[in-house]
């Protein structure tokens, strides 16, 4: 089996649909992919763990007719990376149609402590790894009048709450960075897509404080994205009883809100 994505080839009566994932190792961004590929999506799979990043695609591969993913290894926070990895991979895979955006990271630091570093290192991977290559996808797109971002923030980026004020303050960042490109790019043609999802059966969920109810496996959460991307949504929670419970969460009274402990 070929290792480059120009072995698949696009017809007029089967044009390629071509996306990056950035964060595609596991969790969400390995669900979207495996989801994806199996709509026929030629797919990059941007990760930091090369181990992971390669089983990941031989898992894929051998489950489709001909390569539908590959590896490209990248840390979010080597930002001076990205221009040029960018080009590559574009160049490799012939355009690009969906650019979604997945990773992340969570240092909760409990709630009587403070813990800057890992506050930076949340608002260095979740927000500015995002933003490092958000911004040159969206002029992309921009030029080309068309294409798909979907970036994954968080219900966390709704209110700030006490137990992990760094991790609310990066998915809020985001959701409200999606926003304003969101606001930019309707008006060129080019659909962004917000998910917030509640609590999601990953890794990450290990640093979850308290409870996790209506926690949904990252196959659940990868199907209700790929619905939102085919209707063009905006703005979606997953699971779906999200919306209204943050609904609520964000019209109770601050002077009520202040006292809560979660």
């Amino acid at each position: 089996m070929s290792n480059s994505p120009k072995s698949v080839q696009s017809t007029p009566l089967n044009p390629l649909r071509r996306c990056i994932i950035i964060g595609a190792s596991d969790g969400i961004g390995a669900a979207l992919a495996r989801k994806l590929a199996k709509e026929g999506y030629t797919i990059a799979l941007v990760a930091r763990r090369k181990d992971k990043l390669n089983t990941l695609c031989a898992e894929i591969n051998s489950a489709e007719k001909e390569a539908r993913v590959f590896p490209y290894m990248h840390d979010v926070t080597e930002y001076h990376e990205v221009p040029d990895l960018l080009r590559r991979i574009v160049a490799d895979l012939g355009g690009l149609d969906l650019f979604v955006f997945v990773a992340g990271v969570n240092f909760p630091p409990g709630l009587t402590n403070y813990n800057f570093e890992g506050d930076r290192k949340m608002i260095e991977v979740n927000l500015i790894g995002a933003m490092a290559w958000l911004s040159p996808v969206a002029e992309m797109f921009q030029s080309a009048k068309a294409g798909q971002i979907v970036g994954i923030s968080s219900v966390a980026g709704d209110r700030g709450r006490i137990g992990n004020p760094g991790y609310n303050t990066s998915k809020a960042g985001l959701t409200t960075y999606l926003e304003a490109l969101r606001n930019r790019l309707t008006r060129h043609g080019v659909n962004v897509l917000t998910v917030k999802p509640g609590f999601v059966k990953t890794e990450m969920l290990k640093a979850a404080q308290g409870g996790t109810p209506f926690a949904v496996m990252p196959e659940e959460a990868a199907g209700d994205i790929y619905k939102a991307i085919r209707k063009r949504k905006q703005v979606i929670y997953t699971a779906p009883i999200w919306r209204w419970i943050m609904l609520i969460i964000q019209h109770v009274p601050s002077v009520i809100f202040r006292r809560m402990s979660f």
